[in-house]
């Protein structure tokens, strides 16, 4: 059963650039869980609990930019913020967990610091080269850009929620418990920001050649009414690695851990078992 979690349960890491707010707790073998874009790790408020009880330590941080952490003020790398609250927690190798933006901070993070990661399980997304070319996501991510590009957050809110459903149902067919907790974070999230801030990410350069070196046991769990893309780069992910396997929950969209928590916790918790 989900936990809420709140501002007071966090820790804060004082990185170079602000401080940086993660979940820490259980103990045992340490599991990360990097939340999707606009978002934060409340999205995993079904996942810690269970994970922790199973005998492992759970961090769960908020990428910069994102829910309780800071903005960026100066260029910044996804792998380098994770790989520098692992070091300053002296944490690690982790089992990093991934869904979307998160599958593409995880898969970076693999890359440039190997020696953090022992594992990775990605869901929605592969690298951070992202790869959007069918016709809704095109769609949805360009009624997202005119509206933030508007200021029009109201509106805004309600296309990200689409993306909850997916292109094979309406937002009305869905768990209306999770569409209002997708919404709550992003609202929360999209309210630090600015119209026409700049934006100090920088992506890391042709992650997909170094795909294939990347020699950790890789997972990924497909939603079945996932966007072919969402689905398409974690496959071309778990493909080219040498260790890479998929699983699909049926029935379920883009954000499984949140639709059907009880199979997406087994399926996790099986390839953590497996290591």
């Amino acid at each position: 059963m989900m936990t809420a979690t709140t501002a007071s349960d966090l820790r804060f890491f004082a990185s170079t650039d602000g401080d940086l707010a993660y979940r820490d707790t259980g103990a045992g073998d340490l599991v990360v869980l990097v939340h999707p874009g606009y978002v934060d790790h409340r999205i995993f408020d079904d996942q810690i609990p269970a994970l922790a009880a199973a005998g492992y330590r759970v961090i769960a941080p908020d990428v910069r930019g994102h829910g309780f952490s800071a903005n960026a003020s100066r260029p910044f790398r996804w792998a380098d913020d994770l790989g520098g609250l692992l070091r300053h927690l002296d944490a690690g190798p982790a089992v990093l967990v991934g869904l979307c933006m998160g599958a593409a901070v995880a898969t970076d993070t693999a890359l440039e610091h190997p020696g953090l990661v022992r594992a990775v399980a990605v869901c929605g997304g592969g690298t951070s080269a992202f790869e959007h070319t069918d016709p809704w996501t095109l769609e949805r991510a360009g009624e997202s850009a005119r509206m933030l590009a508007a200021g029009d957050v109201a509106g805004w809110i309600e296309a990200f929620a689409k993306n909850v459903a997916g292109p094979h149902r309406t937002v009305a067919e869905v768990d209306p418990e999770a569409v209002r907790r997708m919404r709550d974070m992003a609202t929360h999230t999209v309210s630090k920001h600015t119209v026409g801030e700049t934006d100090w990410y920088v992506p890391l350069a042709d992650p997909w050649s170094r795909v294939p070196k990347l020699d950790v046991p890789v997972l990924a769990i497909h939603g079945s009414l996932d966007a072919a893309d969402g689905i398409g780069m974690a496959e071309r992910l778990v493909r080219t690695v040498p260790n890479g396997r998929s699983v699909t929950i049926e029935d379920t969209g883009h954000f499984p851990n949140l639709e059907k928590p009880g199979a997406f916790n087994e399926i996790l918790l099986d390839f953590l078992r497996g290591l």
